[in-house]
């Protein structure tokens, strides 16, 4: 991806970019000597181990081990792909991408317009809503205020069949596009005729994480069907990684810890008219792995939040099975079942915000209902009982990501039936605790000693100014020794730009199988105290690594040239034939 903007371009943004000022407006930093932490939004945690560096341009969590750039935190943090991430930074500092691939270019130019015309549309809807009044009384008899109205972007599609190709004309093939006109299937139907797909419907338009209108769902007012009608799948939606609601709810959940995933829009509405402003529904599909994946890159814990009946009680089945393969320490999920004929929207407009936290006490974790569900029909007096459901479990409770959390969902099915789960299927699933296989590891990320070309590409990585203070002319190291070819890139690049930041260069690596084991040099200590390095002890060790590096790379020319020379006797002495 990174291929298809040219690298220039990304080196720009990067060092125009604030990083704190990025994450600032999305986790709370505090100063705290030359850096600024908080605790990570990545993992959940009381002590704050999330580190940016304002010098670096440069963020990592020493809990976690989560790294990067400011592309790389809206990558993980807003679930923004590359090239968003770059075109959101790039908009931000007031530049436009260089057209300069015809693929990406082509991409952009079909993409931007059509934001740009449903956030057109979007006001269309609003501004028609403010003038009909059977749909401003259909709101205000929701209980729904002007201000959340506004809030959401709620407005109104006009009945008829022409109302958008009036007001757009000439937009016709991009609203067709967006799946804002349909042409009709209907047999003996003109084919060519395009209108409407909306039509005298309560309207919500349906942001991505960033914030731009992606879609629309409609919800007519009377007892007509489909009760509720989404966009299509277009080239801007996918509505099973959509969910609705998040980009209004994500500084509330944080705040909260927790996101309650509920099943309408207006469940979300109505919530967040009361004051629970954390909620966000799917849009007619039922939640799956992805949909967990994205709210756990924003909160510790899920709460799904269905109806009590049979259907309510699928659809929570199906999300359980979704989110039990992204639950791993510091994770977790509940489910909350409300009464049979109820839903978000007629607790909280009934009986308050109070009554609606009064139904949210009672969720159950996802470890506990996982088990009530599969022993529901089961007699787990018996014997064979406690067999079926430990058959039952397992496999399910195996997606479950290696860790503590795993290990107590297993303790949870052996206090259940009465034994320890059988072992040999169990344990390659669940890594023991504290035990011999885990320290090398640890040693290996925290511990263990530095090769010296390690220290090198971690002086080079941490202090850049060292490069222009070498001895003599750069002579560069024999590319035979492993992590020559990246040592010698860095020295390489940062001769013929003095002023690259950390960030800039790991950038441009991403790409590189080393980047992983990079970023974890870019944050590491150099001595085992932890003491920082200044600047006249790097330069000095960075010498003394490049010394160690040239004798080792020297010995393996004197070998490589004493088996040529042994080779060439050999063939002397063997002769000719």
């Amino acid at each position: 991806m990174a291929g298809k903007i040219p690298q220039h371009f990304i080196d720009e943004v990067v060092s125009r970019t604030d990083i704190v000022d990025v994450i600032n407006t999305r986790v709370t930093l505090k100063k705290r000597g030359n850096s600024h932490v908080a605790c990570c939004p990545f993992h959940n945690e009381n002590t704050p181990s999330f580190n940016v560096s304002q010098q670096k341009q440069f963020y990592h969590c020493f809990g976690c081990g989560e790294s990067g750039s400011a592309i790389s935190f809206l990558m993980n943090y807003e679930n923004m792909h590359f090239v968003d991430a770059i075109e959101y930074l790039a908009e931000n500092l007031g530049l436009e991408i260089p057209q300069e691939a015809a693929d990406f270019s082509q991409q952009r130019n079909e993409s931007k317009p059509l934001y740009a015309l449903l956030e057109q549309v979007s006001e269309f809807y609003q501004q028609q809503l403010k003038s009909h009044e059977p749909a401003i009384a259909y709101l205000k008899n929701r209980g729904l205020s002007g201000d959340t109205a506004k809030r959401f972007g709620i407005g109104y599609a006009p009945d008829g069949w022409d109302a958008l190709n009036q007001h757009f004309p000439e937009r016709e093939v991009m609203l067709l596009k967006t799946g804002m006109l349909k042409t009709s299937d209907k047999a003996g139907a003109a084919k060519d005729r395009a209108y409407q797909r909306f039509r005298d419907r309560i309207m919500f338009p349906i942001r991505d994480s960033r914030g731009r209108v992606i879609a629309f769902g409609g919800r007519v007012m009377g007892q007509d069907e489909p009760k509720y009608l989404n966009s299509p799948e277009t080239p801007l939606f996918h509505k099973g990684s959509e969910l609705y609601g998040l980009y209004e709810a994500r500084k509330a959940a944080q705040d909260a810890g927790h996101v309650i995933v509920v099943e309408g829009y207006m469940d979300v509405i109505a919530l967040a008219q009361h004051g629970i402003d954390h909620a966000v529904a799917t849009l007619g599909t039922a939640a799956n792995q992805q949909h967990s994946d994205i709210l756990f890159k924003i909160v510790p814990n899920i709460v799904f939040c269905f109806d009590g009946d049979k259907a309510g009680r699928r659809a929570a089945w199906r999300a359980l099975e979704a989110t039990l393969p992204v639950l791993q320490d510091g994770r977790d999920a509940h489910f909350l079942f409300l009464p049979d004929g109820e839903d978000p929207d007629t607790i909280v407009t009934h009986q308050g915000p109070a009554g609606f936290y009064d139904k949210l006490s009672e969720r159950v974790p996802i470890i506990d209902y996982l088990y009530e569900h599969l022993a529901e029909d089961i007699d787990m007096t018996s014997i064979g009982g406690k067999a079926q459901l430990a058959e039952k479990a397992k496999p399910l409770v195996a997606t479950i990501q290696p860790g503590v959390y795993k290990q107590l969902a297993y303790r949870r099915l052996e206090a259940l039936i009465g034994i320890p789960v059988d072992d040999s299927r169990a344990a390659q699933h669940r890594p023991q605790l504290y035990t011999d296989s885990v320290k090398p590891a640890r040693r290996k990320l925290g511990e263990e000693a530095l090769t010296q070309m390690s220290r090198a590409v971690l002086i080079v990585l941490q202090h850049t100014r060292v490069v222009a203070c070498l001895e003599g002319e750069k002579q560069p190291i024999d590319s035979d020794i492993p992590g020559a070819t990246i040592l010698n890139q860095l020295i390489d690049d940062i001769q013929q730009e003095p002023n690259l930041s950390t960030a800039i260069i790991l950038e441009r690596l991403r790409d590189r199988d080393e980047y992983s084991y990079l970023t974890q040099l870019a944050v590491r200590p150099l001595y085992p105290d932890g003491r920082d390095l200044d600047d006249d002890s790097a330069l000095a060790e960075f010498n003394h690594a490049l010394a160690q590096l040239r004798k080792q790379g020297s010995r393996v020319h004197t070998d490589k040239v004493d088996q040529t020379k042994r080779r060439g006797l050999l063939a002397r002495n063997r002769g000719p034939g």
